[in-house]
């Protein structure tokens, strides 16, 4: 996989609380120089993104109900319509963990739903599962949600949380999703090695801060 190909699986990512405009301006200039996938950003920067990426090939991603997924499915459905209005292409979604470990799977169906039925048409939904909170059996089911609530994707990490994607759970993700589906990589993919090895194991897309260091194949110490 050459260079070119491998920005075209990332998300170039700036979702830290205290991203500037100047912070925003300069990811949408390297998306455009690498033609990443798209950005990643908070919704209150969707606008500026938009702005600055209108005509090119990198869509706009932003986040929805982030990082702790705790919304209500009303909220989580109007920042979504809110944010496809202001420019986003593609809306990532945290799932309410804790409904999930009550095993109120029709209330995590549903939340889940809320927000594809939202973007149906304009924007593809990302479920963040939040991996790293989840037993194993957890994940399969947030996963199996995830694809009868009609996602396109299913994602590991919101990058906030106690841990982010690791190879096992990309492969336990791929292997409940089945091939339909996207499964993204996110939260601690620092280096091309590591994004190399989520791809490997079934990784169609990744979210990286790191993203010029994944493509020039240098190592970051970024935390997303």
């Amino acid at each position: 996989m050459n260079k070119e190909q491998l920005a075209r699986m990332i998300d170039h990512t700036l979702l830290k609380p205290e991203a500037t405009k100047a912070g925003v301006e300069k990811l949408c200039k390297e998306a455009l120089e690498y033609n990443f996938a798209s950005v990643c950003v908070n919704p209150s920067n969707v606008e500026l993104a938009a702005k600055l990426l209108n005509g090119s090939e990198v869509k706009v991603c932003t986040v929805i109900g982030f990082p702790l997924g705790a919304n209500t499915k009303e909220v989580k459905a109007f920042e979504t319509s809110d944010a496809i209005l202001k420019g986003a292409n593609e809306v990532d979604m945290v799932i309410n963990i804790g409904k999930l470990k009550d095993k109120d799977y029709e209330y995590v169906k549903e939340d889940i739903k809320a927000v594809v039925d939202a973007a149906r048409g304009k924007a593809l939904t990302k479920v963040i599962i939040e991996s790293c909170l989840l037993t194993d059996d957890e994940k399969v089911i947030a996963c199996k949600l995830s694809k009868e609530a009609g996602a396109d994707f299913v994602k590991t990490s919101t990058g906030f949380s106690t841990g982010g994607a690791t190879e096992a759970d990309i492969k336990l993700m791929r292997e409940t999703v089945g091939p339909d589906l996207g499964v993204k990589a996110s939260g601690g993919v620092r280096s091309q090695e590591g994004a190399l090895k989520m791809i490997e194991n079934g990784a169609t897309r990744i979210g990286a801060s790191a993203s010029i260091e994944i493509c020039e194949g240098k190592k970051s110490d970024s935390t997303y």
